[in-house]
C-alpha cells in the first residue's frame, strides 16, 4: 500500500470533518506555525496523542572522518527531535 500524500491527507481530513479543503489547509498551516513558534520560544510543542517536538542543545564532540579515519572536531549545535507518544507507539505496534 502506498503512503498517503499531503494532498490525499488534506482531502481525507476535509471529507471526514465536513470542512472545505481550504479550511483544512489553513488549519494545518496554523498548527504548523504554532508548533514552530512554540519550539523556538519554549523548547517544545506537544501534539496530543502523537508526540512532542523538542529543541535540544548538542555538545561539541570529537568524531572521525569515515573516508580517512582522521579525528575531527564536531561543533556544538541546536537540533530538533521528535519523541513519539506512548499512546501512539502502543496503538501502532
Amino acid at each position: 500500500m502506498a503512503k498517503m500524500t499531503k494532498s490525499q491527507l488534506l482531502s481525507h481530513l476535509a471529507e471526514k470533518s465536513g470542512l472545505s479543503k481550504k479550511e483544512v489547509i489553513s488549519f494545518m498551516d496554523l498548527i504548523t506555525e504554532t508548533a514552530y513558534s512554540e519550539v523556538k520560544n519554549n523548547g517544545e510543542f506537544t501534539f496530543p496523542g502523537i508526540g512532542k517536538l523538542v529543541k535540544k542543545d548538542r555538545k561539541a564532540r570529537v568524531g572521525r572522518n569515515p573516508a580517512t579515519g582522521e579525528t575531527i572536531q564536531i561543533p556544538a549545535k541546536v537540533v530538533v527531535k521528535f519523541r513519539v507518544a506512548k499512546a501512539a507507539k502502543e496503538s501502532i505496534l
